[in-house]
């Protein structure tokens, strides 16, 4: 294997990584509620902490990746994400947990801006690079609820932090033993670097900004409360943890593919039309999401989830597109602050809502009219023709 396809793999393995222990505990929080007899929506914000370095880490990562080592950084995501993970498992109660799962949130704000700007440098056409990411990304998403939900059933919840805590130090072990440093972001040639006008960064800055926070919200409160929405919509499909994990794992495997397919959507299609058509079929999935059950309310999470995950390589291919190399992850970090401080509103909104309400009505109802927002800025965003025109050497 190339030495480049072989740092591919890894930031790809490491993106799996990512999501898949930051979501361990929506599903295990099912298992810890029953064990220490405290009710769901008062265990639930103890990952808010996480959600919200995961973050404001983002720009700090973003700054050393840029002006130190981006390859440094990925070994330190590794290794503190892991040995954070397996510390969690260790809690004893509310407040160790709460810090557990913050170090995770900490280590797991690295891998985005510094990751994606890996993965992305030197290569023209990033929608199908973007998607393969997305993929790997989504199947962490998938797993971790099949994973935490299987270990804590079969053997205990601490499991379920402790095995894939230990395996990802295994793999940052393998990734210091074989990959090479890379080269400095102001070393990398930039042949295919175009200025665009400030006034058209500024129009880009603020849609991207708009759908980002929007994308967050909503990409967080779905994936949070899936596991407690299937387990109180689905009663005639399981009423177990692990048939929980395993429902939500086939819808996010299943919505997994959006990434690839509007990956390559992106390479082949004008932008504008691949964000607005994904932001059209979100509104009302969301709002029919609020008041369905068993089968229905399965059918249409798959499709929801599609949509939802189809706008992350969107947002990603923006930040790609519109900025120059040596300060990429700097970019990606403030895209990634942007939308994590959104998704780490959104858990404790999932929390309060439920709270009061005892269901996920209201929830959905306002998750679409967020997309509904997002759906008008993407009319805003500059089609073809408006970059052609400042900038004729971009697709």
């Amino acid at each position: 294997m190339g030495e480049r396809r072989r740092l591919d793999l890894f930031l790809n393995v490491g993106h799996t990584l990512d999501h898949l222990l930051l979501l361990i505990f929506p599903t295990v929080v099912l298992a810890i509620a029953a064990q220490w007899r405290r009710p769901y929506a008062e265990l639930l914000p103890l990952a808010t902490g996480a959600f919200f370095a995961f973050g404001a880490g983002s720009l700090p990562a973003g700054w050393l990746a840029d002006r130190w080592s981006r390859t440094g950084m990925i070994k330190v995501f590794f290794f503190g994400i892991g040995g954070a993970t397996v510390l969690t498992g260790l809690a004893t109660g509310p407040v160790s947990l709460a810090i557990g799962l913050t170090l995770i949130g900490v280590f797991a704000s690295i891998y985005h801006p510094v990751g994606i700007a890996m993965l992305v440098s030197e290569k023209p056409n990033v929608g199908r690079t973007l998607g393969v990411n997305g993929v790997y990304g989504n199947a962490g998403l998938a797993f971790a609820a099949l994973l935490a939900g299987a270990l804590a059933d079969l053997i205990h919840w601490r499991a379920a932090f402790f095995v894939p805590g230990l395996l990802t130090i295994g793999i940052g072990i393998a990734f210091v033993a074989t990959v090479r440093e890379a080269p400095r972001p102001a070393a990398v040639a930039r042949k295919a670097d175009v200025r665009f006008p400030r006034a058209l960064l500024a129009r880009v800055f603020a849609v991207l900004c708009v759908a980002v926070i929007s994308n967050g919200v909503i990409f967080n409160a779905t994936t949070v409360s899936m596991p407690k929405v299937f387990d109180e919509r689905l009663k005639a499909l399981t009423d177990t943890t692990l048939g929980i994990g395993l429902l939500v794992c086939i819808t996010y495997l299943i919505a997994a593919m959006a990434q690839l397919v509007v990956g390559g959507l992106i390479d082949r299609r004008p932008l504008k039309g691949v964000f607005v058509a994904v932001l059209l079929a979100q509104v009302p999935l969301l709002f029919a999401a609020a008041t369905l059950s068993n089968y229905g309310m399965l059918a249409v999470a798959v499709v929801m989830m599609f949509a939802v995950f189809g706008q992350i390589p969107i947002n990603d291919a923006m930040v790609a597109r519109y900025t120059a190399e040596e300060w990429r992850a700097r970019a990606y970090a403030l895209r990634y602050v942007v939308s994590f401080v959104g998704s780490a509103a959104a858990l404790p909104l999932v929390a309060y809502i439920y709270g009061r309400t005892g269901d996920f009505q209201a929830l959905f109802v306002l998750l679409a009219g967020l997309a509904a927002l997002a759906l008008a800025a993407a009319l805003a965003f500059p089609g073809e023709r408006a970059t052609a025109a400042v900038a004729p050497a971009v697709r």
